[in-house]
């Protein structure tokens, strides 16, 4: 009986434990259910979901390689440069590329991608059973284009979870097209190179388009070991993987027997190669490549033009601004005139009609004189920059014609005292004034370039520009003009920038040009233009537009350049100023058979000590701005004006055929015949007489106060003045221009 009551107690306690594991094996199995109930339903979520990544919105962000293009004498567009980090990028259309680039790599990579979601579950549970097998891994195109775009590779279970969500979710919202086009310009190929397009260029020198089957085999096998599989570091590996993408691009199909033999049989003809001949464009940026390892003068600037564009106008701050330019894939349309900056890097990179200079200062011994200069179009556009003499020392190294600014001595004297003075009637083209010092904090001053205080005489101002004296400028702004007229006129009008408020508006600066900060040739070239195109001041632009990947313009530079002129000065006072410009002599910088042929407007200029030496100056096609000195300012010794030659020098080339041409010329000015004794019009007893421009409303009395009587030869040349001017008159008149 006892042993009865034992074993009912035994099998009690079994059927306690027994409901104690069935209940928590109840709760776990319940919690499981939970568990990947939520897992599931968030996976579908996920999958179904909003886009996780958008391709699109890469494809026009990504890391791109940028291009800047120039356009050539007939309008089509040229490669001038190409901008970026250390990766090259170039986005390129899947219907742009060669047919079979699509179908090596889905042979090589992915042989079942347009069957898939996304993820290949044969492949990935192969890899899972078999890890170290050889052949296809468990990722899909797909799969591998996420690891392009995130850059995340751990090698962890959870990563490799959420990849297989991105690429489910993504193959929801694109095509297997769209999507393959992402892979294959975004995958890295060796040698610097993001993308099929750069590895076209690369390897075979061709672009994407023309690749035959065999060459896509090549391009196909550098993936996974880009330096082990280098057509062009390990030729041999490359081929042996190449020619097992062909085998699958056979076997699936892409190639028929034929299209196979003839792959697998192809001679490859790498960049490399011996027998690699390149076609004319390629080569000439290969030249680019190499010989000239660092852009042009007027690459640099257009990148700086840009950058301070963008920084403007959508609020980036510096270093924004740059990697936009380097990694944004912008196309930069550049306004440069290529011949005409060949000629001038010509000039400049050997020294052609440079003095031989050094300097002599015993910090800087041997140091060779520098140069720049900036040439212009009369409507702001900078067709050609080099800011450095000898070859460019390095990329965006010191530009001297944009970035280094110098006092431009007597060349400011028709922006700051003549412009001023005859636009404010104050003075006319022959008006006298004495040539004399004036008293400053009691002593005279300036003197003249011979060191004098001036001859005391009355002299015009025809030839007070011809000979830059000091003397007249000095009274006509603190005697006439005044020297706030004259600062507002060359800030506001002329558009020097780095002028000190305080210290510049003084005589000294405004006068003689001893400006506190400087100023540029670019700055001058564009002050310069307005009197050549008749009063109007253009802001200079070196690119007409910018565009983003897509082809969408982000800047544009020079829309309606009419509309953004500047009418600076009358139409008049630009008349009589570029007159004026013209009887500067300039014999002394050369023959100059070409732009001989043309008028020429010049001014030149000099610092104090002769440390800088200016010429600025133009034709009326172009005008020009030259700066010649040390870069550790110390008297340069020279009789000559250096610039003067370096400008007949490049002008001569440059006007080679073209055209014959005259300045514009307004309506409303006259040439008249002047007395030289009192600056007012000749009259009939006046013995020495000169041609001079004048505005038609505000002409100078005639001269009543010479007595001498004229020869019979000045007699003759004074009639027959007056009758051509008289003729000139009628025919204006009844022309209505000239």
């Amino acid at each position: 009986m006892a042993k009865t009551k034992g074993t009912k107690k035994n099998i009690k306690d079994l059927s306690k434990t027994g409901l104690a594991f069935l209940g928590i094996f109840s709760v776990i199995a319940l919690t499981a259910v939970v568990v990947i109930s939520y897992m599931l339903i968030n996976v579908v979520s996920t999958i179904k979901g909003d886009l996780i990544i958008n391709l699109d919105e890469h494809k026009a962000n990504q890391n791109q390689t940028s291009f800047i293009y120039a356009y050539d004498k007939n309008g089509n567009t040229v490669e001038i440069a190409r901008l970026h980090g250390e990766e090259d990028r170039v986005w390129v259309d899947l219907d742009d590329m060669s047919p079979y680039m699509e179908k090596a790599f889905i042979a090589l990579e992915d042989v079942r991608f347009k069957k898939h979601h996304g993820v290949d579950w044969i492949r990935t549970v192969g890899v899972i059973v078999k890890p170290k097998q050889i052949g296809q891994g468990g990722s899909t195109i797909t799969q591998q284009l996420i690891k392009n775009l995130t850059n995340n590779k751990e090698v962890t279970v959870v990563r490799k979870f959420n990849e297989i969500l991105t690429a489910l979710n993504l193959e929801e919202h694109y095509d297997k097209d769209t999507i393959i086009e992402a892979y294959l310009n975004t995958l890295y190929l060796g040698s610097g190179c993001y993308g099929v397009k750069t590895a076209s260029e690369e390897y075979f020198g061709k672009d994407i388009s023309e690749l035959n089957a065999a060459e896509c085999a090549v391009i196909a096998s550098i993936t996974q070991a880009p330096t082990k599989w280098n057509p062009l570091l390990n030729p041999e590996n490359n081929r042996k993987r190449q020619l097992d993408c062909l085998e699958k691009m056979h076997a699936e199909g892409f190639l028929n027997k034929e299209e196979y033999d003839e792959a697998c049989n192809f001679e490859l003809i790498f960049t490399n190669s011996e027998n690699y001949v390149p076609d004319e464009e390629e080569e000439e940026q290969a030249k680019k490549d190499t010989e000239n390892t660092v852009d042009s003068f007027y690459v640099d600037y257009v990148r700086q033009c840009v950058q301070n564009d963008l920084m403007e106008e959508y609020g980036y701050s510096l270093q924004q601004a740059q990697d936009k330019i380097l990694y944004g894939g912008l196309k930069i349309y550049a306004a440069a005139d290529l011949e005409i900056q060949e000629t001038l890097e010509d000039v400049y990179v050997n020294r052609k009609s440079f003095p031989d200079l050094y300097s002599k200062d015993e910090d800087h011994e041997g140091e060779a004189v520098q140069s720049a200069m900036t040439i212009m179009d009369y409507s702001g556009r900078v067709v050609a920059i080099v800011g450095e003499a000898g070859p460019k020392s390095g990329a965006m190294c010191l530009n001297r014609a944009a970035n280094s600014p110098r006092q431009p001595g007597s060349t400011i004297k028709p922006l700051a005292t003549y412009a001023p003075a005859i636009e404010m009637n104050i003075y006319n083209y022959s008006s006298m004034i004495k040539d004399y010092a004036i008293p400053v904090q009691g002593k005279l001053w300036p003197h003249n370039v011979d060191q004098t205080y001036g001859s005391g005489k009355n002299v015009s101002v025809e030839y007070a520009i011809q000979k830059s004296l000091n003397t007249v400028p000095a009274r006509i702004i603190n005697y006439d003009v005044g020297i706030d007229n004259s600062f507002e006129f060359i800030r506001d009008r002329f558009k020097l920038s780095r002028l000190d408020e305080k210290e510049d508006r003084t005589l000294a600066p405004l006068a003689t040009g001893a400006l506190t900060n400087g100023t540029t040739t670019v700055e001058m070239a564009a002050a310069y233009a307005t009197f050549g195109n008749g009063g109007y001041y253009y802001e200079p632009y070196t690119y007409y537009k910018v565009t983003n990947s897509q082809g969408t313009e982000i800047l544009l530079s020079n829309e309606n350049p009419s509309e953004k002129a500047q009418h600076v000065l009358s139409e008049e006072t630009a008349d009589i100023m570029c007159e004026l410009l013209q009887t500067v002599d300039t014999s002394y910088y050369g023959t100059g058979s070409n732009v001989r042929k043309f008028q020429i407007m010049a001014k030149t200029g000099t610092t104090s000590s002769d440390k800088d030496r200016w010429f600025c100056a133009g034709t009326p096609y172009y005008v020009a701005a030259v700066w010649f000195g040390f870069d550790h300012p110390e008297t340069l010794g020279v009789s000559t004006n250096p610039g003067g030659k370096v400008f007949i020098r490049v002008f001569d080339e440059i006007h080679k055929g073209l055209p014959e041409k005259d300045f514009p010329k307004s309506t409303k000015t006259i040439e008249k015949r002047y007395c030289r004794v009192t600056g007012k019009l000749a009259g009939t007893n006046c013995s020495s007489t000169g041609a001079g421009w004048y505005k038609i409303t505000s002409l100078p009395s005639t001269c009543t106060s010479c007595t001498f009587t004229p020869s019979t030869d000045e007699l003759v040349s004074n009639v027959v003045g007056g009758v051509i001017e008289n003729l000139d008159s009628i025919l204006d008149s009844i022309v209505g221009e000239r």
